[in-house]
């Protein structure tokens, strides 16, 4: 039995074997073709990650719209590309924008156009190609330190301001390295409080793991420990609205003197909890399990177990305070 074309458009199929004339897309219809076409890879997003995931594209979109007007994808010009530059340029001298954001922009157009051309034999000329705007930030999030994390985030009454459910979270990522997303999406089957060594387990339950070796246990510890016997279940108040969370958090953390400069964040803890097991000189390994990264050297055997990442982090372990 031959292969099919992952199209049931008899057009579309016509159109990708050269018996009819290509389809013809607008700006405005690229994202929905797109989505179209990807609907397999994004199949196991949860709702929060596939937000995550279509915003950047419509906000391209939207953006090179307002330069060029609804064009026909296959009528832009690498000139007209070049204009887009030229606007966020603009845009990053006058309006204090961000380097990144418009590159972001050129990567989104580039793959969407891309992937209709291959698909549909468009015949597109790759007018995005090499227009990123050098300079821009590196990535790296600022780390806090331990001390300003002991004295002045866990310090008592510093986060009472906050929701409840936001600053549980606070504390079990400050003893876990949980990423935003793994902690609210913890749930009673993830969440082991009864056993020797308490733990919570980083699965995906109905969203995608950022990575394969995402997937671990982590120990509970010290004000994670009683963070997370307040909330045996979860945060059903954030679960799959990571974003959400951080909205709320860093915006606390700004108006109360929680941010020593823009690089900081909620997600800075998770940096800092990193930098606190290296101090201790715990073995890479072990870092890297914990952290959810992948451990350059080969994998043999079943890695650390529970108690020994329960030992590491008893040896870096906040001061706990009544919650």
């Amino acid at each position: 039995m031959g292969g099919r074309l992952g199209m049931d458009n008899g057009a579309d199929v016509a159109a990708v074997l050269g018996g009819a004339d290509r389809p013809a897309f607008m700006l405005t219809g690229l994202f929905d073709a797109y989505r179209r076409l990807q609907s397999a890879t994004i199949a196991d997003l949860s709702t929060d990650q596939l937000r995550k995931w279509a915003n950047p594209k419509k906000r391209a979109i939207a953006n090179l719209v307002t330069v060029l007007g609804d064009k026909q994808i296959d009528r832009i010009s690498r000139s007209d590309a070049i204009d887009f530059r030229t606007w966020w340029s603009d845009r990053i001298v006058h309006e204090d924008l961000q380097i990144d954001t418009a590159n972001k922009d050129f990567g989104a157009l580039s793959a969407m156009l891309t992937c209709l051309d291959e698909t549909y034999l468009l015949g597109l000329d790759p007018v995005f190609k090499g227009l990123r705007i050098a300079g821009g930030a590196s990535g790296q999030r600022t780390a806090f330190t331990p001390e300003f994390v002991r004295e002045q985030i866990l310090a008592p009454g510093r986060l009472d301001g906050l929701n409840e459910d936001a600053r549980l979270i606070v504390y079990l990522i400050a003893e876990t390295g949980l990423r935003l997303s793994e902690a609210v999406n913890l749930t009673s089957k993830t969440i082991r409080l009864n056993g020797p060594v308490p733990y919570v387990i980083v699965a995906p339950e109905g969203r995608r793991m950022k990575t394969q070796h995402s997937a671990r246990e982590i120990p509970l510890v010290g004000i994670a420990l009683e963070a997370m016997r307040c909330r045996p279940t979860g945060f059903k108040r954030y679960r799959d609205k990571g974003g959400t969370l951080s909205a709320v958090v860093n915006k606390f953390f700004g108006e109360n003197g929680l941010r020593p400069t823009s690089g900081h964040s909620l997600y800075s803890l998770r940096h800092t909890f990193e930098d606190r097991l290296t101090a201790v000189n715990a073995p890479d390994k072990v870092i890297a399990v914990m952290m959810g990264h992948k451990h350059q050297r080969p994998k043999y055997g079943l890695g650390p177990t529970l108690e020994l990442k329960h030992e590491w982090l008893t040896k870096i372990v906040f001061p706990v305070r009544a919650l």
